[in-house]
């Protein structure tokens, strides 16, 4: 343990926590490109190695995209940290790192960044927009939608749907167009735009080197299976059982990023390509520590690790709960919320 960190009293304002957690905030350039180049370099090295094995057998060259695609996440919680200001000291670098990482995991950069931060200023609270997040909804807004809607809500929260076609979607397709920002101005088309033209670029160049047929047997599985995995860490981060929602007159920031946001405890391996992401609670209350001085805090300050943690088996019962019970303060699966309303009719 650090003994000159200050002592943290995790049952006292959340407020007076996050203050005392500004001195983990200070990025280390050296450590920066380190974490850099140990995540560009096997992305690559294992791409080729893919492609190299095709020859040998498609199924072969398969294994090796999973381990790529746990790098390309590892390069978008890189480009998550350089959104927050939290990667380098330099704004500038974060901002071109962060557009250039853009460009491999197919997301407008300043157009994300944007919409992010609208996601960390309002996540938990119930009366404003939900943007950037995993769609909820209460229990009293559910039965109030008519039946066809109902059943899009039930298909858009399969499982299937959420972490299949809806990563695929996402990351392909809704990328390409600021969907919900065509009236916002020329930043997110210049975002996107500027995006789609470099990503044209490198494809292009990828497929005059490689050819078509190679190029996609080797990017494509690595997407699909990086942006369902993104979709699902995206996902258990705040859809767990004991999250909180607030309405707009009892939301503080502060309580919501703490008490809002889950402690995903992965085992060490999964922990390092996810570069920390599973700290969320501690994220949320101070978004610009950088994702490897994460562990640190919890070192330093172990009561924080109690907080909202999930462990790997956990997280997977929480596919089940789909809306959130304003009365039991607490997300409930379908079932139970019509089991709900069963016992309040009789």
């Amino acid at each position: 343990m650090d003994l000159s960190a200050p002592t943290i009293d995790i049952t006292a304002e959340p407020r007076a926590l996050k203050r005392a957690l500004g001195e983990y905030r200070t990025p280390r350039l050296a450590r920066s490109i380190v974490e850099l180049t140990v995540t560009v370099i096997p992305f690559a090295a294992l791409w080729i190695l893919m492609w190299g094995t095709l020859s040998a057998g498609y199924w072969l060259g398969l294994l090796f995209a999973v381990p790529a695609a746990g790098f390309l996440v590892r390069l978008f919680m890189i480009q998550h940290d350089c959104s927050h200001g939290s990667f380098f000291r330099s704004r500038h670098a974060n901002d071109w790192v962060g557009r250039a990482i853009g460009v491999l995991t197919l997301t407008p950069y300043d157009l994300w960044r944007h919409s992010h931060a609208l996601h960390h200023a309002g996540s938990g609270n119930l009366d404003r927009p939900r943007v950037g997040g995993i769609d909820t909804l209460t229990v009293r807004e559910y039965r109030g939608l008519p039946r066809t809607q109902r059943l899009l809500y039930r298909l858009y929260r399969h499982p299937l749907v959420l972490f299949g076609v809806g990563p695929t979607y996402l990351f392909i397709l809704d990328h390409r167009l600021p969907v919900g920002f065509m009236r916002a101005g020329w930043m997110p088309w210049l975002s996107t735009m500027s995006t789609n033209a470099a990503i044209a670029l490198l494809v292009t160049t990828m497929i005059w080197l490689v050819g078509v047929i190679p190029f996609l047997l080797v990017q494509l599985p690595i997407t699909l299976l990086a942006s369902s995995i993104g979709v699902w860490l995206f996902y258990v981060q705040h859809q767990f059982e004991a999250t909180l929602w607030e309405h707009d007159a009892d939301w503080t920031f502060h309580e919501t990023a703490l008490y809002g946001s889950s402690h995903y405890d992965l085992p060490g391996p999964l922990r390092w390509i996810t570069a920390n992401i599973g700290i969320h609670h501690v994220h949320h209350l101070c978004s610009r520590i950088p994702s490897y001085r994460l562990p640190e805090v919890l070192r330093d300050h172990p009561a924080l690790r109690h907080i909202g943690r999930l462990t790997l088996g956990q997280s997977l019962e929480s596919v089940r709960l789909v809306l959130w019970d304003e009365e039991q303060r607490r997300l409930v699966s379908f079932a139970e919320a019509h089991g709900a309303a069963t016992d309040r009719a009789r």
